[in-house]
């Protein structure tokens, strides 16, 4: 077995495609509607299990974007390069630092927050 998607409920789908695949450079996977809802899934360009964007759909749902977290960190972005690519989300629309790059026995990291108030690793490992 291995881990294959990760599920992350979005406001709605044209909003968190347009974020994650423009502004994170993601590639769209899938994007097959379904009906009542889509199936839509990005992946980072480097491969990596995808991400399932989930419209939320009741108030609990709309309350927990953003927060699926409980605000730690809870996604891991991995690079090769950490300057290229912590230059690269600075500069786009909707991503924010929220701390300098530190370098720790692991990797360097920094910690940023996506449009939705996601929190994220960006981590280039030692």
């Amino acid at each position: 077995m291995h881990l294959a998607s990760i599920s992350l409920i979005v406001p709605e789908y044209d909003r968190a495609i347009a974020f994650y695949c423009e502004q994170m450079g993601f590639d769209l996977v899938a994007d097959i509607d379904q009906g009542r809802k889509r199936w839509v899934e990005v992946r980072p360009p480097a491969g990596g299990p995808t991400i399932i964007l989930a419209r939320a759909d009741n108030d609990r749902q709309v309350a927990a974007i953003g927060n699926q977290g409980a605000g730690r960190v809870w996604l891991f972005l991995q690079t090769d390069d950490f300057a290229r690519d912590h230059a690269r989300l600075s500069a786009a629309q909707g991503i924010t630092f929220q701390e300098e790059p530190r370098i720790e026995v692991y990797g360097t990291v920094a910690v940023f927050e996506d449009m939705f108030g996601n929190r994220w690793d960006l981590i280039q490992r030692a």
